[in-house]
């Protein structure tokens, strides 16, 4: 393992400048990292980025985009072999490199580049070692880069033995956190990069490639490679299982940005000792978080080693465990693979067989160094095992009988889980590059300096310098202020002058002037030959230092003991301070060279919105000035001025004028020493210059009218006469901060940050104690050190701490004051925030540095919050609400001083933080189940035998697991919901720590459990109620925790597919019960003779018992609450049928058994009842599956099951009813005696004897009735009553009209009058058989009989409490009856007309006839019937007279054609014509044509004329042709007969007819019941022709 550095610098680009808006693309082994766009052909980028490097056989990608519109075009790209990559811990000047146009691959890969362009790329690419190792190390190690250099990665085999020798460091690592948009947006591409962490889920084996391996082809072996650059270092498992793939909240899951920080991350290493040997696992996990793994139970693990060659293999002693970061406290297990898991990574072996390792040999070495390296700094200790907490009561256990459906896991108390029994000790916290860079700590030289300048500045303090004693002055001589050099104005009181030191100023310039007075009186004394007055003044100096030292001793010993200066040391080196501050400047002198370099934001002074800038540079009296710049508010000058100085207290006086050459100025000139616009000054004392100084100045007023803007940058280069040449007093503060805070935090406070208490606006100023703080605010005075340069170095020692307790407040509280001065601009000014922050003096790229490096740390430390931050501790709770505090202040740094266009929201970043601590988080209880809830859940028993690697995680065999891992994920969900949610407000609109929680936890169990339950499918190896069980279990914990959640609000959840065929498997055993309990309950209730279940209710207990079990079957499927429309469809469809299938099952036991139980009373209206009760119950269930929002098949088969139901409750119904047929037709009969023994006419005064009558024929039928219908209607339901009132209604209207008003002549003749479809030959024997045994009823029977239909309807009416009216005045039983009673007292005319227009189908069923406009016009052939008999071709003709109305009809027979008659002797046809209808009796009615000799096709042609009067239309008149045989001796032999209604050819008026013969006429049963009524008047000669031409027939014999 090797981190790859690689710094982007800048580029040469070959075209037009505006033409270019380029970025830079790095890509190796399957990570893209992206710079961002600068614009021009010369960009200059100078960012870093670094790699985790594991193959050295892969090269570095390099790819130059020019950004577009629409699309990106590439510029060139280049590739660099990993292996000449040189080694080394410090940054070069680069290389160019030449860019080529397209790429050569090799095996899918990229091996190199072809065809050149012109265009050039310049990089710094090294190899470098970590930061925080020691001295030593780092020495070793530098020492030994020159040897690794020449080495190639092969060879690191053969210089194992210096490996293992010597402990090695470990690098950080290429980490990011989830971005969904790097690969498509760069604007922020500072902040992150693309990683490849798109690996297969659980459960499922196809690989998923990357984002960035879209674009090139990448190996296929790359895909199960073990060692992803995304891998963390920071923890190993002992046990190796595929990593889970990304999921839509974790599209790259751990990882940093691009701009990663040099080492920012902590180490932890992990030993885990498994059951076949020791693996290595590359945990996915964030920089300083651990693989969420356990601890080793404070045992030193066994050590198995493999040889391999000589070479020892991985041992458990060589790593510990990472774990310890997560799992402090936990009994430590090893992490076990599940036996649903599928490796598909192939590991490399040791060349002696032994156990696979995922990673290389070169990484097994450098991983063991790297351990050595940790045991040996003892920076990971054992932690001993935590307090176990018992989420539920010792004993209680979690088992299931049956199925709950109503999981609450809530009863059980939410203790936290993971950051309480699984934390670790808060790491050493801060970016070790930080302190790494802090080179002032081990820079001696420096320290030395430092420690003087301190002193001096502290003896001496500017804070207590002598003010000057300014009294009003008038000049008698032209004077000038010695501050601003203006004239004193004035005939008398001009001006201030110090009564001490003889100093003249404006009074508006005396705050302006050095305060210390006395130094430099003495300095005037001296210069003057006043020894004795300077004597006086060095004396009271002396007073006063002396005084200082008694009064403030504890500050010298502070800085002796920060420098580590002896006591002999610290005295001799207090004298020559003193000394030093007594010389004053006498002996003092310097050498100054002040390059004016450029200018930022200068003031507009001009009418063009410009300035013509120049700058005067003063020095004591020598004063200089550069040349004009004009039209430009940026000037860039770079002129170098020479100066020297011989007085320490002197100032450097830089001012920036803008030069106006208009009559105005010139005018001015001759008035004032200064004729052109002021745009800014910056007074920069002379004794705050030291070495070399590139400092950028703020342009300061120098009156509060003045307007100013802007700042200046001056390189400045003293040299002091008699000191050697240091660092410039920035460099020496930062030199004296950092070790006062070093010794503050790391000696006294033993790593702990002191935070000092303070209160006030001003508070964020004090960064120590007083003592501490006085040493660095004297250093900052004396030497002109900014306030914001103290903030921010501060800052800066702060960050290497920043995990510590408190820290973060005060970081945040920092950055924001920072924040604000640069950023609150005032509205006098015009230069922005970035140009404010440009010129700072702390180094905007070392500031920005520092801010990327500590977003990125923060943001790996905010993906392990529950390690860092644990719930448990509220102090701890406080710093992670100031880290996300911490957060928001970068971010608006970014967003407000660097002015970038669209930094990482801070809201976002914390979002992406949480998800990435909760994916580790649920990968650690994943892995770790069993153990976890038995402890927290279950009480220890020490007898119990630990559980195999295959019971530990999910199996197939059973369900154990998934319940326990629920309520981990709970315990998760609830501890951010209570503790990390209230802490994490900052952002309540997009944020909230417990929802998000929710989301990712569901999202990765939803992922684990679909592929699970895909494997128990295939399997089924539990029972079904365990899977309903767990069913119940996922359903309560999505609707408790995530229903509603804004991202699955609306959306059908994933989960209930899972189950579906468990379910289904469920229900389908659930139907066997169900037939098994119906069988069981019938056969119960049969032993009991069906006793009702109570007085109230009629029904049996049978159907109580099928319902409650169907229902309670039913209540599991409602319970378990489907949201998924579909599979809900199907589950009901599923249960439909189940119901259909019990119930009718049910009936037809019932219908089976029905006959035996028809002669008892009670049993079989408790049937019925039973089936009602069926229905009734099926409704109220259909109701409560949901009614109309039922899927359709289910509810048409529930439909159909009621109309299946219904029509066995009718079939056992019309059975009952039917039982009591034969004792109603004996009441009939008697009945029927009874009415035929009531003579007389009927008359007005008869109503009251018909009455009586009536009551006296239906008393036998009443007696029956009476008693069956009071029973009746106490033991059947309402609606079971009335069906079988309806059933007795029907039977005793059939038997009145059967026996009493149309009774059959015998019982075959009664049959045959009965039924249309008989035949009607017999009917011309009608009149014999009615007059021996029918009777025909006379007109007071007919009353009778009508007075006792009227009493019967109101007894099946009973009120009300039977058969409805409306029911029995419709009814078709009762009609015929009427109808048939109405019969007897029509008219033959009437009864005649009534057959005539009712009977429309007499032969052939109505067809047969086809019409022609006349007899020559054949018609078209096809007439509907099959075989006829022959057919008869007649021209009819209808006439109505206009005047009388009166109807003719003529018919003309013209031929019968193919008659079908066979005869052994002469054949002689002729047709007769009948013309049938009312009103004829007085009319011709019959007409026969002549008959012919052996014609088979006979033509006639004969016309004959029918008269019908004007009383009725041609509706009621029909045409009746028959054919027959003549037969001289015996009656004539009936070939064939037709009937054609004169109604068809009304409209047509004339028309030819074809009408087919047939064998005889059929009849309905009104035709018929008018038949019957026409045989018995045998003394109506019309009635007795009607009767017999309707029951002519063909003779059977035919000829013979």
């Amino acid at each position: 393992m090797s981190l790859l550095c690689v710094r982007v610098k800048k580029a040469n680009i070959q075209g037009s400048p505006d033409k270019f808006n380029s970025y830079v693309t790095l890509k190796v082994q399957n990570v893209k990292s992206t710079t961002i766009t600068v614009r021009g052909d010369q960009p200059c980028w100078e960012q870093d980025f670094m790699f985790e490097i594991n193959r050295l056989d892969l090269g570095l990608i390099v790819e130059v985009w020019n950004k577009g519109l629409i699309w990106d075009t590439m510029l060139g790209t280049s590739w660099i072999p990993l292996k000449s990559i040189r080694q080394s811990e410090e940054e070069g000047s680069g290389e160019w490199t030449f860019l080529d146009s397209e790429v050569l691959m090799k095996a899918c890969e990229i091996c190199g580049t072809k065809n050149p362009t012109p265009h050039r790329v310049l990089l710094d690419t090294r190899f470098e070692l970590p930061f925080d190792i020691p001295d030593d190390e780092a020495q070793y190690w530098t020492g030994k880069l020159d040897r690794i250099n020449t080495m190639r990665i092969h060879d690191e085999f053969h210089g194992r033995d210096d490996v293992l020798g010597r402990p090695l460091p470990l690098t950080a690592s290429q980490c990011s956190l989830d971005d969904h948009d790097s690969a498509v947006d760069d604007r922020d591409s500072d902040y992150r990069s693309e990683t490849s962490n798109s690996l297969p889920p659980r459960y499922h084996t196809t690989a998923q490639p990357n984002s960035s391996m879209h674009q090139y082809p990448m190996g296929p072996h790359l895909q199960h490679h073990p060692d992803s650059c995304t891998d963390s270092m920071h923890s190993f498992d002992m046990d190796y299982r595929d990593p889970r793939g990304s999921s839509p909240v974790e599209s790259s899951r751990f990882g940093s940005s691009g701009n990663l920080s040099q080492a920012s991350s902590q180490m932890s290493e992990t030993g885990q000792d498994s059951a076949g040997g020791s693996e290595l696992e590359e945990s996915f996990h964030s920089y300083h978080s651990s693989g969420l793994c356990p601890s080793t139970n404070n045992q030193p693990p066994v050590s198995r080693q493999h040889p391999t060659n000589g070479q020892t293999a991985l041992g458990a002693e060589e790593i510990r465990g990472s774990t310890q970061e997560v799992a402090r406290g936990l009994n430590g297990s090893t992490k076990k693979d599940t036996p649903i898991e599928k490796r598909s990574s192939k590991l490399q072996r040791f060349p002696d067989g032994g156990l696979p390792l995922p990673f290389t040999p070169s990484r097994v070495r450098w991983l063991k160094a790297i351990n050595k390296v940790r045991v040996q700094l003892r920076e990971v200790q054992d932690e001993g095992p935590n307090s176990r907490q018992a989420w539920v009561k010792p004993g209680g256990g979690s088992g299931l009988f049956g199925i709950d459906s109503m999981p609450d896991l809530r009863k059980r108390k939410p203790i936290p889980l993971v950051s309480d029994v699984s934390l670790v000790q808060a790491r050493k916290a801060g970016i070790t590059s930080a302190m790494a860079a802090r080179s002032s700590i081990k820079d001696g030289e420096l320290k030395n300096h430092v420690y003087k300048k301190t002193l001096q500045a502290l003896i001496y303090p500017i804070s207590c310098t002598t003010p000057h004693n300014f009294e009003v002055w008038t000049a008698t001589t032209p004077t000038y202020c010695y501050e601003c050099e203006g004239l004193l104005w004035g005939i008398a009181r001009q001006g201030m002058r110090c009564s001490e030191c003889g100093v003249k100023c404006h009074e508006k310039c005396q705050e302006l002037l050095n305060a210390d007075c006395l130094q430099r009186a003495a300095e005037k004394s001296s210069k003057h030959g006043a020894e004795d007055r300077t004597q006086n003044i060095i004396m009271a100096m002396k007073d006063r230092m002396k005084i200082r030292e008694r009064n403030k001793p504890e500050i010298f010993d502070v800085i002796r003991d920060v420098f580590v200066i002896s006591k002999a040391i610290h005295a001799q080196q207090m004298k020559t301070i003193k000394q030093s501050v007594l010389d004053g400047t006498s002996k003092w002198s310097a050498k100054i060279t002040i390059t004016v370099f450029c200018a930022q934001g200068l003031q507009a002074k001009d009418k063009t919105g410009s300035s013509d800038p120049y700058v005067t540079v003063q020095v004591g009296k020598t004063k200089k000035r550069t040349k004009t710049i004009y039209g430009n508010l940026n000037p860039i000058w770079e002129e170098k001025f020479h100066f020297e100085c011989h007085n320490s207290s002197d100032r450097i006086k830089v001012r920036v004028w803008d030069e106006d050459d208009d009559i105005k100025s010139r005018v001015k000139q001759r008035l004032k020493r200064e004729s052109d616009d002021f745009l800014g000054q910056s007074i920069i004392e002379v004794r705050t210059l030291s070495g070399e100084m590139d400092v950028w100045y703020n342009l300061e007023k120098r009156t509060d009218k003045s307007a100013v803007s802007g700042a200046i940058r001056l390189q400045i280069s003293v040299e002091i006469k008699g000191e050697e040449k240091v660092a410039p007093y920035h460099v020496q503060y930062t030199c004296l901060h950092e070790n006062l805070f070093h010794h503050s935090t790391d000696v006294l406070g033993q790593g702990v940050v002191r935070i000092p208490e303070a209160r006030g606006d001003d508070a964020w100023k004090v960064y120590f104690d007083e003592v501490t703080q006085e040493i660095v605010d004297e250093f900052a005075m004396r030497y002109g050190i900014e306030s914001i340069y103290q903030a921010m170095t501060h800052f800066a020692c702060l960050s290497s701490k920043y995990m510590c307790p408190g820290v973060p407040a005060v970081m945040s509280t920092l950055l924001a004051n920072i924040n604000a001065f640069y950023a609150h601009t005032t509205a006098s000014t015009s230069v922005s925030a970035s140009d404010r922050f440009a010129a700072s003096n702390f180094g905007k790229e070392r500031f920005v540095k520092l801010l990327d490096q500590l977003h990125n740390s923060l943001r790996i430390d905010l993906s392990t919050y529950r390690n860092n931050f644990p719930a448990s501790n509220k102090e701890r709770l406080q710093d992670l609400k100031s880290t996300v505090d911490l957060l928001t202040s970068i971010t608006f740094f970014r967003m407000k001083v660097q002015e970038l266009q669209s930094p990482p929201r801070a809201s976002q970043v914390v979002r992406d933080c949480v998800k990435a601590c909760l994916n580790s988080t649920y990968d650690y209880i994943f892995n770790n189940c069993q153990e976890l809830y038995s402890r927290q859940y279950q009480p220890l028993d020490p007898n119990k035998e630990e559980l195999s690697l295959e019971e530990q995680g999910p199996s197939i065999k059973n369900l154990d697991f998934w319940p326990k891992l629920i309520t981990l994920i709970v315990s998760i969900i609830d501890e951010d919901r209570n503790s990390y949610t209230p802490v994490l407000n900052q952002f309540p609109q997009e944020l909230n720590v417990g929802k998000v929680c929710a989301e990712v936890m569901w999202t990765l169990f939803a992922q684990d459990m679909k592929y699970a339950m895909e494997d128990h499918e295939k399997h089924r190896l539990c029972k079904s109620a365990d899977y309903m069980n767990l069913h119940f279990k996922v359903k309560w914990l999505y609707n408790e925790y995530v229903k509603d959640l804004p991202t699955f609000m609306g959306v059908v959840p994933d989960y209930p597919p899972w189950f579906l065929q468990f379910v289904l498997q469920w229900l389908d055993e659930n139907e066997d019960v169900s037939m098994e309990f119906m069988r069981g309950a019938l056969e119960r209730d049969k032993k009991d003779g069906f006793q009702q279940t109570s007085e109230h209710a009629l029904f049996s207990c049978s159907v109580v018992d099928v319902f409650t079990q169907l229902n309670q079957s039913f209540e599991i499927i409602k319970k378990l609450d489907c949201p998924d429309p579909k599979v809900l469809a199907q589950y009901s469809r599923r249960f439909a049928k189940t119901i259909a299938k019990v119930l009718l099952q049910y009936s037809a036991n019932l219908t089976k058994d029905f006959p035996s139980y028809c002669d008892k009373e009670k049993i079989p209206c408790v049937l019925l009842n039973n089936v009602q009760q069926l229905r009734i119950q099926l409704e109220k269930m259909f109701e409560s599956m949901g009614a109309k929002q039922l899927d359709t098949d289910a509810s048409d088969v529930l439909n159909e099951l009621q109309a299946k139901l219904n029509t066995v409750l009718d079939e056992l119904s019309t059975m009952f009813g039917n039982s009591f047929q034969s004792r109603i037709d004996d009441c009939m009969r008697q009945m029927a005696s009874l009415l035929y023994q009531i003579k007389g006419p009927v008359n007005a005064n008869s109503r009251n004897q018909v009455e009586a009558d009536s009551d006296n024929m239906l008393r036998p039928l009443m007696d029956f009735l009476d008693g069956k219908l009071t029973l009746f209607a106490t033991v059947c339901e309402k609606t079971v009553l009335k069906r079988v009132l309806k059933e007795l209604w029907r039977i005793v209207m059939n038997s009145l009209e059967k026996t009493i008003v149309l009774p059959p002549g015998s019982d075959t003749f009664g049959a045959q009058i009965l039924s249309a479809a008989k035949e009607l030959g017999q009917l011309s024997k009608l009149k014999d058989h009615m007059a021996g045994e029918a009777k025909s009823l006379t007109p007071k029977q007919c009353a009778v009989m009508d007075v006792a239909l009227d009493t019967i309807k109101q007894y099946f009416h009973a009120g009300g409490n039977g058969l409805k009216k409306a029911f029995l005045e419709k009814s078709a039983d009762l009609s015929s009856l009427r109808h048939a009673l109405s019969l007897y007292t029509q008219t033959t005319d009437t009864l005649i007309k009534t057959f005539v227009t009712t009977q429309h189908a007499q032969v052939h069923y109505g067809k047969g006839i086809r019409l022609t406009p006349n007899e020559k016009i054949q018609p078209s052939r096809g007439s509907g019937v099959d075989k006829p008999i022959g057919e008869v071709s007649i021209q009819v003709d209808l006439f109505t007279h206009p005047g009388t109305g009166e109807h003719k009809v003529t018919v003309k027979v013209v031929a019968a054609n193919d008659l079908k008659w066979q005869t052994s002797g002469m054949f002689r046809p002729f047709v007769e014509i009948t013309i049938i209808g009312p009103h004829l009796s007085d009319k011709k009615r019959k007409f026969t044509t002549k008959s012919k000799n052996n014609s088979w096709a006979p033509k006639f042609n004969e016309t004959f004329h029918f008269a019908l009067g004007n009383q009725d239309g041609f509706d009621c008149y029909e045409l009746q042709m028959c054919v027959k045989d003549y037969c001289f001796g015996r009656a004539d032999r009936v070939v064939g007969m037709a009937v054609m209604q004169l109604r068809d050819i009304a409209e047509k008026g004339s028309c030819a007819c074809w009408c087919l013969l047939g064998q005889r006429v059929h009849m309905d049963d009104t035709g018929l019941t008018a038949m019957r009524i026409l045989s018995q008047r045998s003394n109506d000669e019309v009635a007795k022709e009607f009767v017999r031409l309707k029951s002519e027939t063909r003779s059977a014999e035919e000829g013979r």
